[in-house]
């Protein structure tokens, strides 16, 4: 389980079909081999640490459910260790399971930083709710409106600075991890009705 708060942004070493490298320094200090961290938003076990490198088996599901298939070496990543029952939750409870690549639709920068807007494939609009939490590449967010298939988020420059999120543009694709409550929420209804 993980809180969407961005630890550190790392830097993609190696990048196979089967194997994914990151250099980064503060998760790999305390990383262990079996340990989950989220890359991208993406949950990931340790196969290898030391050195300021952490190495990830990823398999062919993953690739096909997340960008990551998409990464090459020196992309950053958004990187966040998993939480702890001492840890504060800062952001919302994130499960690093995406459900949906999106592409990004529009930056559009303002006084206060900018609005992203994401286009999400039919079916996963039904998740988002103004001022509901979304996880955009691993990252917390608060949903700022909902229009159909697309929805937005408002980002600060702090934000744009400590994550991935200041680098992508138009056309860009993301991983997406809606509110695990409002999924828990719609199979219970499903379940009473039937």
């Amino acid at each position: 389980m993980f809180s969407g708060m961005v630890e550190e942004k790392g830097s993609v070493a190696l990048a196979t079909p089967h194997r994914l490298e990151v250099a980064c320094r503060t998760v790999a200090g305390d990383a262990e081999v079996g340990g989950s961290v989220a890359v991208n938003g993406v949950c990931l076990t340790v196969v290898r640490s030391g050195e300021g490198r952490l190495a990830f088996d990823v398999t062919p599901e993953t690739l096909s459910r997340s960008s990551l298939g998409r990464l090459r070496e020196g992309d950053p990543v958004n990187l966040e260790r998993a939480v702890t029952l001492v840890t504060r939750l800062g952001g919302h409870l994130v499960q690093g399971h995406v459900d949906a690549v999106g592409t990004v639709e529009a930056v559009d920068p303002n006084e206060a930083g900018v609005t992203m807007r994401l286009r999400v494939p039919p079916g996963i609009g039904r998740y988002l709710v103004e001022k509901g939490s979304v996880a955009v590449d691993g990252v917390s967010l608060t949903v700022a409106g909902v229009d159909g298939d697309a929805f937005s988020v408002a980002l600060i420059p702090h934000t744009l600075a400590v994550t991935t999120l200041g680098s992508v543009g138009p056309g860009d694709p993301v991983n997406l991890e809606v509110d695990v409550i409002a999924k828990y929420v719609e199979g219970l209804m499903r379940r009473s009705e039937a």
